[in-house]
């Protein structure tokens, strides 16, 4: 039987604008509406907070001091699936295709309307929350009772294994570094983990998952660099 489901935690924002006072009054107001607030002003800060794998919705600006949003979004969807809504000053037809195209959520032309911009990101995260079954190569994962199964079988993960499987899962076809896994795994009592910790974790997940018949190998190690999660 499935150990420990995961705690429910209020959702963390990050803001990557380098505009303080709408930075700063975007802050306060999501901070009012129970969400923990990270904030960036440059696409290099930006980027960093985004790999440690902890954000659940970004905001981002178009216009960075050290960058664009475009090449923020270009970076992220390299290694990360997370929501991001693009505020932007530039309100033109191909900036909006451009940051669709991207793997942008959504698009908000500057001044926006605060209630139009919480209304579009609700609609985001809920969307992304009713989704809670992970199906890939035979694996599922039942997120709402944290119960996993290979082909319809039941598999008995411990709480640390089955965050590993759900971040790899979520994550799928994009390279985790060691750092990213590291941050991800931080339980509850704030003891961090090694990178010992993360590669015994890994091998007892690729046995489970592989059972006494040898199944597929789901994750491959990128040497130097991390793991990831194929579906092939």
């Amino acid at each position: 039987m499935q150990t420990d489901c995961l705690v429910q935690k209020s959702l963390r924002l990050l803001i990557i604008e380098d505009d303080a006072d709408l930075r700063e009054g975007l802050q306060f107001s999501f901070l009012g509406d129970g969400f923990e607030v990270v904030c960036a002003g440059t696409k290099e800060e930006g980027v960093r907070k985004i790999r440690k794998g902890n954000a659940d919705c970004v905001l981002l600006d178009c216009n960075l001091p050290d960058g664009t949003g475009f090449e923020v979004c270009r970076e992220v969807r390299r290694f990360s699936n997370v929501p991001i809504i693009m505020l932007t000053a530039r309100d033109t037809e191909m900036d909006e295709i451009m940051a669709l195209e991207l793997g942008v959520d959504d698009y908000l032309s500057k001044p926006f309307s605060l209630g139009v911009l919480k209304a579009r990101m609700k609609r985001i995260l809920n969307s992304r929350a009713e989704v809670n079954e992970l199906v890939s190569g035979g694996i599922t994962i039942d997120k709402s009772t944290c119960r996993v199964s290979r082909d319809g079988e039941e598999l008995a993960f411990s709480k640390l294994e089955y965050r590993l499987l759900c971040f790899l899962v979520e994550n799928k076809n994009h390279v985790l570094s060691k750092e990213q896994i590291l941050e991800r795994l931080w339980d509850s009592e704030g003891k961090y983990v090694d990178n010992n910790t993360v590669s015994v974790n890994i091998s007892r997940l690729r046995k489970k998952l592989k059972g006494d018949a040898g199944g597929p190998e789901f994750i491959r190690t990128i040497q130097g660099v991390g793991y990831i999660w194929k579906e092939e």
